[in-house]
């Protein structure tokens, strides 16, 4: 056992997104901040959810190479694409990294990388920023792989923001690497969830979550001032129980948006929000 694991966390900025039209105060559509971690022993390190432009997986690169450890593994908690594009230069520059993410993962991610797909969503909304290619990953289990000898489990978490989602623990430390599951200071993506089942199979996601009580959460999309405490799971757990009351009483995706703003004013990132309320009022 290894008790010298340690962890920090890279933060990218929100960047400005193209051809979705403006919020509806006029502002400017951003994307949320998105949160790597870097798990770190003596020598060698793991890598959890590379951002998505080649700008951000440079700035992380030049991060990775400044913490003195080899990065040999880079684990992917869940298929959207801003959380693995990144992979694709981060493996050129240092190779022999294996990428690995589950079987569900897996799939979407091959999904998200479609040509159509590609073109119709990433390369429209940020032209000339994605990298190309495809990444080649080792598949894995509950059983997990391991870091100079200390285990990591990836934790099969559902549907959250989207399908198949995982967390990785590490309970050595006390760590949840949450992805998806649960955001901290962040506006959530609600896009995927389809009205109140997916919120529901969401919150279940967040029971499993706490079951491990993690001492240290580190959500995929987080304020970058915010504290990574397990606090964030019930936080999550309000802006969702909201969101599936408000999908009862509210009558157009405004009135939704507006509504959650005001019960979650401090959040980053509305664009999120209202990317969701079109979503679950496509009527409106």
């Amino acid at each position: 056992m290894n008790p010298s694991l340690q962890h920090k966390l890279f933060v990218t900025a929100q960047i400005a997104q193209s051809g979705r039209g403006p919020l509806p105060d006029g502002s400017t559509r951003m994307w949320s901040p998105i949160t790597s971690t870097l798990i770190t022993g003596h020598s060698d390190a793991v890598l959890v959810d590379p951002p998505m432009t080649t700008a951000q997986a440079a700035a992380v690169g030049d991060w990775v190479a400044a913490s003195g450890r080899n990065l040999r593994q880079i684990y992917v908690t869940h298929g959207h694409g801003d959380h693995w594009f990144g992979a694709i230069p981060l493996r050129q520059r240092f190779p022999g990294v294996a990428v690995r993410a589950t079987e569900g993962t897996t799939k979407l991610m091959a999904a998200q990388n479609q040509p159509d797909f590609r073109a119709e969503f990433w390369d429209r909304v940020f032209p000339g920023q994605i990298p190309a290619g495809d990444v080649e990953v080792s598949v894995v289990d509950e059983t997990g792989f391991e870091l100079e000898g200390v285990g990591l489990f990836p934790i099969e978490a559902g549907h959250t923001d989207t399908d198949a989602t995982t967390m990785l623990h590490v309970p050595q430390i006390g760590l949840l690497v949450a992805g998806d599951v649960v955001y901290n200071g962040v506006h959530l993506y609600l896009t995927e969830s389809g009205g109140p089942s997916g919120i529901d199979a969401w919150l279940a996601a967040l029971d499993i979550a706490e079951a491990l009580r993690p001492a240290t959460i580190i959500a995929g999309h987080k304020d970058p001032h915010a504290q990574d405490n397990p606090s964030q799971i019930q936080a999550t757990r309000s802006y969702l129980t909201d969101a599936r009351r408000l999908l009862a009483t509210s009558e157009t995706a405004e009135a939704f948006y507006r509504a959650m703003l005001a019960l979650h004013p401090s959040r980053l990132n509305p664009g999120a929000l209202w990317g969701g309320a079109q979503a679950l009022f496509p009527s409106t």
